[in-house]
């Protein structure tokens, strides 16, 4: 489905998003607070406050809103815009931890400081830029609240809040575009790989079949990343250096276990070598992935171990008896 450059909306378009934004991150913020509140009062009540002040704001755009264009707003949403991240569905959100949520809360406000920002360029009418200005700026000063939540009323140096902030960019700029092109390159060319091995019992065949295959999936989630949004209301960077990273993986992922298919036809026994050495391959990188989604993505190791083990295997399996057939 086609989705609108941000460079499409209109004024109307603009604040009809920053409405629906801030009733749906206000919303988010309570079912932190209602969470959290049993066991960490004292962060509860931050993000109590932070729930409180993103219906404020909703109320204020929604004034300004009628006073232009009337009581009905039009049916756009996030979604609906190239540039905008998804919000965790509330299921997800269910299984954050304290620490968790502060992370999520500090990329919520930064992403709407830099809407509020880009829109404020974009309109026309004085009012409206300025509270749009406004909001951007109570929105970075948000920002800087969410960083400051912790268990014990601990305070956060400016290094530490500097250092937070750069593992956040670095997580969302290239740790998430990497992981997921790994991903995609080590699982999905373990079936076309591995039948074409079983299937044609060559390896050099083999070889060719896993090159196109990781060459071809690196092009096309590179250019499916970098089309993805262009970076500059998410905070996730240039989109280009974000789809070159992701191509890179995926295709790292798919080579890995097809080079050992690089084992000469003439040496004995060369296509159980090759098979052996890319299997022991597919381990590592299945092993690796789960250990950086653990490293990064806030995962429990074993749980990602499973997840992603579990999902390899099936796919590699499908692959051998595809290839048997």
């Amino acid at each position: 489905m086609a989705r609108l450059a941000f460079s499409e909306l209109t004024e109307r378009d603009l604040l009809a998003l920053a409405i629906g934004g801030e009733e749906e991150d206000s919303r988010i913020y309570q079912s932190f607070a209602d969470r959290l509140r049993e066991s960490f009062p004292h962060s509860a009540n931050i993000f109590d406050a932070m729930a409180i002040e993103e219906r404020e704001h909703r109320d204020w755009l929604y004034a300004s809103y009628r006073e232009r264009f009337g009581e009905f707003l039009p049916p756009i949403v996030r979604e609906d815009v190239k540039g905008f991240l998804k919000r965790r569905p509330v299921w997800l959100n269910e299984s954050l931890n304290l620490d968790q949520m502060r992370q999520t809360a500090e990329i919520m406000e930064m992403q709407a400081a830099q809407f509020y920002e880009k829109a404020a360029e974009k309109c026309t009418d004085l009012g409206v830029r300025q509270l749009l200005v406004r909001l951007a700026e109570i929105e970075r000063g948000h920002e800087q609240k969410a960083g400051e939540l912790t268990e014990a009323h601990r305070d956060s140096t400016a290094a530490t809040e500097e250092e937070a902030t750069r593992r956040r960019m670095f997580v969302l700029q290239y740790v998430q575009p990497g992981l997921a092109g790994l991903m995609d390159g080590s699982v999905s060319t373990l079936a076309p790989i591995f039948a074409a091995a079983f299937a044609t019992h060559s390896n050099w065949e083999t070889f060719l079949v896993g090159l196109a295959a990781s060459i071809g999936a690196g092009i096309s989630m590179g250019f499916a990343e970098a089309l993805s949004d262009d970076g500059s209301l998410t905070g996730r960077g240039d989109p280009w250096m974000r789809g070159f990273i992701c191509g890179l993986m995926t295709t790292i992922g798919g080579i890995g276990h097809t080079l050992p298919y690089l084992v000469p036809d003439s040496v004995p026994n060369a296509f159980w070598i090759a098979t052996s050495i890319a299997s022991v391959i597919v381990l590592v990188e299945l092993w690796a992935i789960a250990w950086i989604r653990a490293r990064y993505m806030d995962t429990p190791f074993l749980q990602a171990a499973f997840q992603v083990v579990a999902g390899g295997v099936l796919v590699f399996i499908t692959g051998i008896l595809i290839g048997s057939a």
